[in-house]
C-alpha cells in the first residue's frame, strides 16, 4: 500500500469487504456495504446544503457511528470535516464553526450550537437516498483537505490543524505496518472522536485493511471492561488517565482480556509504575507512543515484537524521521536533549489562516513539536520536558492562555496566570492565580462562574487563588516555574 491509495474511503473498498462487519455502537451494527450505503445517502443530503469540493462540514456529536458517517459523507464530496468537542460551550463551538467557515453543522438538534450556520440534526441524517441515481461523483484526492482538528495555542485562540488525505493515508499505513494490523483485527474505540487519535488509530487504520471497529460512547471503567469481554477486541488505544482508572478497580473485578493483542498508551506522559501496573493487572502488553495533532497523531511507538523500553515512547514510525534539534538549528547527538522535530508524509499542511504560526512550526522543513527529548543509541525517544506552556489533563491539552484570557475579561482582574497543578488521577489540572486592580475586591465565585460560562468543564480551574502579586522572572515575565513549584509543596 502507498500513502496515496486512500484505502480507508468506502468507495475504494474492494467488493470482498461488502459482507464483512465494519463498525458498530450501541445502536447500529453495520457491514462494509451498509456503511458505504449510509455514507452515500448522507453525502447526497450534504450536497443539498451546498457542500462540495473545498467545503467544510462541522460535526458536533458524542461518540457514535453517525459522526463517522457524516465525516465520510463530507469526504465523499471532496469536502473537509471539523469535529467539535460536544462538551464545548456555545462560545467555544461557535468560534470553531466560524473560524473553519463551515457550510453546515451536524449536531444533536436545534438547541445545539451552530455558529449561525444551517444545521442537520443527527437523527435526521438520511439512511437512504430518495433518488438512488443522483449522487456527485467522488472526486477525493490525496491533496484534498480532509480534517480541521482544532488545538489551542499560545495566543489563547484555538488553531485549525490542516490535515490532508495524504496525511491520513500515511498515518493509517504507518500504524498498520508498525502494529501489524490486519483484516482480523478489531479495535475498541473509547477515546473521543473529536481527537485525531481516535479517528486515525482506532477507525481509519482498521478500515484501511478490512478490520472492524466497536465505538463506545464514553469511558466508564466497569462498562469498558465489560465491553472488552463482550466484543473481544484485539487492541485499543487510551490515555494514562484511563489506565489509572482501570488499575484502581477492586481486586474482585476480573476481566477476560485474552482477545487483546496489545493496547496503546499515548497523549500524555505515563509513569513506569502505571505502565507496569496496567500490564500486570490486565495481562496485556502496553505500547507507549508519542505524537501530536500536527503530525496526524503518532510519530513514535515502542515495537510490537521488539524491545519495549519502559520510560521511552519508542522509535520513529515507518516513513518518519525524528531528530533532536538544538536552539541554533543544529542536530544534537545521541544522549543530548533538545527540541523534538519530525519529518514525514504525516506532517500537517499548516494552520488554517495562520501563516506566521505555520511558518514557525514548519519553516525549516521540520515540524517543531515544542517538546524536549533525548534519543538513545537504539533510536528510542524519551520525552523529558515541554517547551510549550501546556497543561495535559488526562490526555487533554489545555493551554493556560485561553483560560487567562477569560479571567482577564473580568473588570477587577489585573493579572492572571494559570499553571498545571499535580493530580493523582489526571496528572495535571489547571490552577489559576489572579491579582486585583488596586482598590478593588475580587469575588472568586464570580470568576468561577465566568469560567464555567465560557470554557469547557475540563478547562475550568480547580482552584482560583487571589494573591497580592504574581512572581516575575528577571526579565519581567510571569515566573510560572515558581508557581508550579509552589503547588508541588505539601
Amino acid at each position: 500500500m502507498t500513502v496515496t491509495e486512500l484505502d480507508y474511503l468506502p468507495w475504494r473498498w474492494p467488493p470482498a469487504y461488502d459482507e464483512r462487519p465494519s463498525v458498530r455502537d450501541d445502536r447500529h451494527d453495520l457491514t462494509y456495504a451498509q456503511l458505504a450505503g449510509w455514507v452515500d445517502a448522507t453525502a447526497a443530503q450534504l450536497a443539498l446544503y451546498g457542500v462540495g469540493h473545498g467545503s467544510v462540514v462541522a460535526i458536533m456529536l458524542p461518540n457514535r457511528i453517525e459522526l463517522l458517517v457524516a465525516m465520510l459523507g463530507a469526504w465523499r464530496l471532496g469536502a473537509a470535516a471539523t469535529p467539535i468537542n460536544p462538551a464545548f460551550t456555545v462560545n467555544e463551538a461557535d468560534y470553531q464553526i466560524t473560524d473553519a467557515d463551515a457550510t453546515v453543522v451536524v449536531n444533536d438538534g436545534p438547541d445545539a450550537p451552530n455558529g449561525g450556520r444551517p444545521a442537520i440534526a443527527v437523527d435526521d441524517l438520511w439512511r437512504s437516498r430518495p433518488d438512488p441515481d443522483v449522487l456527485p461523483v467522488a472526486i477525493t484526492s490525496p491533496d484534498d483537505l480532509a480534517l480541521l482538528i482544532y488545538t489551542s495555542g499560545s495566543t489563547g485562540r484555538p488553531k485549525g490543524v490542516m490535515l490532508s488525505h495524504a496525511n491520513l493515508s500515511a498515518m493509517a499505513t504507518m500504524m498498520a505496518s508498525h502494529l501489524q494490523i490486519t483484516r482480523d483485527d478489531h479495535c475498541l474505540l473509547v477515546l473521543p472522536l473529536f481527537h485525531v487519535n481516535a479517528i486515525c488509530i482506532s477507525f481509519l487504520t482498521p478500515m484501511s485493511v478490512g478490520g472492524r471497529l466497536t465505538v463506545l460512547r464514553r469511558f466508564r471503567p466497569l462498562e469498558f471492561l465489560a465491553a472488552v469481554e463482550e466484543h473481544r477486541p484485539t487492541y485499543f488505544s487510551a490515555v494514562p488517565t484511563i489506565y489509572s482508572h482501570l488499575v484502581s478497580q477492586p481486586a474482585e473485578v476480573i476481566t477476560d482480556t485474552s482477545s487483546v493483542r496489545f493496547a496503546i498508551c499515548g497523549a500524555a506522559p505515563a509513569s513506569k509504575q502505571l505502565l507496569t501496573a496496567t500490564e500486570q493487572r490486565l495481562g496485556i502488553g502496553l505500547i507507549e507512543g508519542y505524537g501530536l495533532t500536527e503530525a496526524t497523531c503518532a510519530s513514535t511507538a515502542n515495537p510490537l515484537d521488539g524491545p519495549r523500553k519502559v520510560g521511552t515512547v519508542g522509535v520513529a514510525l515507518p516513513g518518519q524521521r525524528v531528530a533532536i534539534m538544538a536552539p541554533d538549528g543544529t542536530f544534537q547527538p545521541t544522549g543530548e536533549r533538545g527540541e523534538v522535530v519530525i519529518q514525514g508524509a504525516n506532517v500537517m499542511r499548516g494552520y488554517l489562516n495562520r501563516p506566521e504560526a505555520s511558518a514557525d512550526a514548519l519553516g525549516d522543513g521540520w515540524l517543531h513539536t515544542g517538546d524536549v527529548g533525548i534519543l538513545d543509541d537504539d533510536g528510542y525517544l524519551r520525552i523529558v520536558d515541554r517547551i510549550k506552556d501546556m497543561i495535559i489533563r488526562g490526555g487533554e491539552n489545555i493551554y493556560p492562555k485561553e483560560i487567562e484570557t477569560v479571567l482577564h475579561g473580568h473588570p477587577a482582574v489585573l493579572e492572571a496566570a494559570v499553571v498545571g497543578g499535580p493530580h493523582t488521577v489526571y496528572g495535571e489540572v489547571p490552577v489559576a492565580y489572579v491579582t486585583p486592580y488596586p482598590g478593588t475586591t475580587l469575588d472568586v465565585d464570580e470568576l468561577y462562574a465566568r469560567c464555567r460560562a465560557q470554557l469547557t468543564k475540563i478547562k475550568v480551574p480547580v482552584a482560583i487563588i487571589v494573591v497580592d502579586a504574581i512572581p516575575k522572572n528577571p526579565v519581567g515575565k510571569t515566573d510560572k516555574p515558581a508557581l508550579r513549584q509552589a503547588l508541588q509543596q505539601p
